[in-house]
Parts: C-alpha cells; sequence; structure tokens
C-alpha cells in the first residue's frame, strides 16, 4: 500500500520570476535566467507498507555482588546461558551483538538519619544483547527463551525490511511521475505551456521507528504459553525534491 504526500518549498510553491533563480545541486549554485522562466519547487513523498522480513530482540541480565569482580564474573555466567538460548533458536553469532554494559556501585537510601551518607551494598551489572531473526513468526519463541534463560530486560521487538531500498523502487517511479502532473497543473495555472526538470535530489527515506520496551520481568510466565507477537506492517517513505521551470 502506497501513500503520497505533497510538500512544498518556500510557501507550497515557489515561482521566482521577477529576479533570477539560483538552484543549489551537489553543492554549486546554478543561475537561471529570469527570462528563462520561472522556477517551481516542491517534493514529493511515497509511502510504501509492507510485511517485515526481520526482527530484533534486546535482551539483558543483572547480577548484584559484594565486590565489581565477582558482579562481572557473575554476570559473564549468566550472559552465556543468555547467548546459548540465542543461538540455540537459529540465530547465528553474526546476528548477536552486545548492545552494552555497565557497571555501577549501589547504595542504600532508606532509613537514613539527618547527616548520615547512604549506606554501600555492593555494585550491579547490566549485560545486553541484540538478536537479529529473519523469522519474524519465531519471535514470540525466542523472547521466551531469552526469559527462561534469565533474560530480565527484553525490548523490542523491532520490525524492519532487509533490503527497504527494494520496497522503493516503485516508489520512485511513482513520485516521479506525480511531479510531472503537479508541474504540469502549476504551468497550467499559471498560463505557461509546460515545465521543465531543472534539478531532481533524492532527500533519502525514513523506515520504522523502534518502540518502548516491549517487556520486562517475565520470569514467571507459562513456559507453556508462546507470548503471542504481531508483525503488522511496516513503511518506508521516500522524499524526492523538484525544481522545474516554468516555460512558454
Amino acid at each position: 500500500m502506497k501513500k503520497r504526500i505533497f510538500s512544498a518549498v518556500a510557501a507550497s510553491a515557489a515561482l521566482i520570476a521577477a529576479t533570477p533563480a539560483v538552484a543549489q545541486q551537489g553543492g554549486a549554485n546554478v543561475t537561471v535566467a529570469a527570462s528563462q522562466g520561472p522556477i517551481l519547487s516542491f517534493s514529493v513523498s511515497e509511502e510504501v507498507r509492507a510485511r517485515p522480513d526481520q526482527a530484533t530482540i534486546g535482551a539483558g541480565v543483572q547480577t548484584n555482588a559484594p565486590t565489581a569482580v565477582e558482579a562481572m564474573r557473575a554476570n559473564a555466567a549468566a550472559m552465556e546461558k543468555l547467548v546459548a538460548a540465542v543461538k540455540k533458536q537459529g540465530i547465528k553469532p553474526e546476528d548477536i551483538q552486545t548492545s552494552g554494559i555497565s557497571l555501577s556501585p549501589q547504595y542504600d537510601y532508606n532509613n537514613r538519619s539527618d547527616g548520615q551518607p547512604p549506606r554501600f551494598i555492593g555494585y550491579q551489572v547490566t549485560n545486553s544483547v541484540r538478536a537479529t531473526t529473519g523469522k519474524v513468526d519465531g519471535v514470540g519463541p525466542l523472547m521466551d527463551a531469552l526469559v527462561a534463560a534469565g533474560g530480565t530486560n527484553i525490548e523490542g521487538p523491532w520490525f524492519a525490511m532487509k533490503d527497504p531500498d527494494a520496497m522503493l523502487v516503485g516508489a520512485r517511479g511513482a513520485a516521479i511521475k506525480a511531479a510531472e502532473a503537479k508541474a504540469a497543473d502549476y504551468a497550467r495555472l499559471a498560463g505557461y505551456r509546460g515545465a521543465e526538470l531543472v534539478s531532481l535530489s533524492e532527500g533519502g527515506f525514513s523506515g520504522p521507528q523502534p518502540p518502548m520496551p516491549y517487556a520486562r520481568g517475565m520470569a514467571a510466565m507459562d513456559a507453556k504459553v508462546s507470548t503471542p507477537v504481531e508483525p503488522g506492517q511496516v513503511g518506508n517513505t521516500l522524499t524526492l525534491n523538484f525544481q522545474y521551470r516554468l516555460v512558454r
């Protein structure tokens, strides 16, 4: 499904006739004489939506110990179990990446009288990894496996397309056709014979944004029930910037 969005540059459409028009292309300024016709500038956006073909899950473990060394050792052992569970689900090593490790002292601020400093109680280590899979239908079982392996912080899933640019091949053609029609319409309304393309640039494309954390502390869930996950559709938007010269 595609959705078209027109966005105007410089107050909807810039018809520059009184003074020479200046267009910037690849860092160079190109001046178009007013006698050659005014310049029309606008953007066209095309959105393409499709079922995602990959998903990413984040998982982590927290450990606490009296010393930093003990906390790190305990965390390393817990992460080994977590990574092993990910690999057991068929995730390749190159699709598993550490996303963050933190070590911080922990203090007890409860029952402290005025003027008394907080009581030091040890160190906490948090270690997180992200795993990407092409089996979108297996995201629920993957999350369950992570929790069963000791994961206490689950984030995601993030759904995406492996090749988002391939989705936009047709969108480029549709955007150009829409721009041609829009420029011709402006030319007709302004009393000109037609419009000639002066410049075309791609403003990039935007894909799906990461969601908020999906779940935390799921260790008490029923192992016989797989977590339901609905991938829905993801959208990618392409924006093309056009400049047309109106001709008589």
